[in-house]
């Protein structure tokens, strides 16, 4: 059966993004292509490939079998010039850098952080790698986004990989399946869609880390950020959830109007400062497939709008970029220089018995889609 997860506390839509609002995606495969080709080895001498997926419309998405990443997305601007809008690198080595920050991967078993480093599920505690502080981030030492997965079928728009985590890998139980599809349809989306099922009971949270930024520029503090969400979830000094599902309104967290991300983020908040700027979960209001938030950059036009049935979305804003990764054209990737909208469920949900939850068992199916969609304003 379908493993479907309620969401505590579903509160009313305030935002100018629709609950009800769905992407009706043309799924049409005429003048759509797919090119496959070699991305070179890893280490130990597993071949990677990369396909270029591509619409009837010049949109254009690489998608790489090494950490089943999205490379690339090309999207039009406002005069139909055609840009990159994602942060990652020109070689397969820049991936495999130890301080690579997941630029495009599926990042899971669980993506986000587990406090301390454990849980307990069916009265078993189950110990995980600590390699976020004490915390585990993003499935641990070795998950998700550094391993090669598997093309089950590419077509016109698309491309199918699975990946088999094995019964304690990276110290989580069970055999867990998991399928991603990536399709490029003719309404210029990426639409992802998750699949999981397991062989003993365990817990569950993948998500895809991409980082955008639609203008080219060097800093992202100029689009503007729309999030339906009324609420979001503090976290403490080491970006763990307190347990409260806090009101967005009088904060600086308060995404219901279009706002330039860059015009709060240094106020004088404690929860900012935890995470040097916007490292949150946000909880999306309604229930089902509906509108999670959209970005747009008044400079290019170009207008991003994220549409999933998760019930949270981690927004990020590159606060731990440096400038010391060198990308795609060897260009520098400073602080800010890229956001993430994460759609997932909450951090830390196995440790937290009032989120909703993650836990997925033999003879259930989790089954998930986000869609990213390409327009200009």
């Amino acid at each position: 059966m379908k493993k479907t997860l309620s969401l505590v506390g579903v509160i009313a839509c305030a935002c100018t993004i629709s609950c009800s609002q769905r992407p009706a995606s043309n799924t049409e495969t005429k003048g759509a292509t797919v090119e496959k080709r070699s991305f070179g080895q890893t280490p130990d001498g597993q071949a990677v490939e990369v396909y270029t997926l591509a619409n009837s419309k010049g949109m254009r998405a690489e998608i790489l079998t090494y950490g089943a990443t999205v490379r690339s997305i090309e999207a039009p601007d406002r005069n139909g010039k055609m840009a990159d809008v994602t942060l990652g690198f020109d070689t397969l080595d820049g991936y495999l850098n130890k301080d690579e920050p997941y630029f495009g991967a599926v990042v899971g078993r669980y993506g986000n952080r587990i406090a301390k480093a454990k849980f307990i599920l069916d009265g078993k505690e189950y110990k995980l790698a600590a390699n976020n502080g004490p915390n585990s981030l993003h499935g641990g030492a070795k998950g998700f986004d550094k391993r090669v997965w598997t093309v089950k079928d590419s077509g016109p728009d698309h491309v199918t990989l699975s990946y088999l985590s094995k019964d304690g890998e990276e110290g989580y139980p069970g055999n867990l399946e998991t399928t991603v599809k990536y399709t490029v349809t003719n309404d210029n989306e990426l639409r992802i869609e998750y699949s999981a099922t397991t062989d003993k009971p365990t817990v569950l949270n993948v998500t895809n880390h991409s980082y955008f930024n639609l203008s080219g520029e060097d800093t992202i503090l100029n689009h503007e950020l729309a999030l339906n969400s009324s609420k979001f979830t503090p976290v403490d000094e080491t970006l763990i959830p307190t347990g409260e599902l806090k009101s967005v309104t009088g904060t600086s967290f308060d995404f219901h109007n279009p706002t330039a991300i860059g015009a709060r983020i240094n106020n004088d908040d404690e929860q900012l400062k935890r995470g040097k700027g916007y490292d949150h979960n946000f909880v999306v209001d309604g229930a089902g497939m509906r509108g999670v938030g959209e970005v747009h950059d008044p400079k290019t036009g170009r207008l991003m709008q994220v549409y999933s049935d998760q019930p949270g979305v981690q927004f990020y804003t590159g606060n731990f970029l440096d400038g010391t990764l060198k990308g795609k054209g060897g260009k520098a990737y400073g602080f800010r220089s890229g956001l993430c909208l994460e759609t997932q469920h909450f951090p830390d949900s196995p440790n937290q018995p009032n989120f909703p939850s993650t836990v997925l068992r033999p003879g259930e199916k989790f089954a998930s889609t986000t869609v990213f969609k390409f327009s200009t304003r």
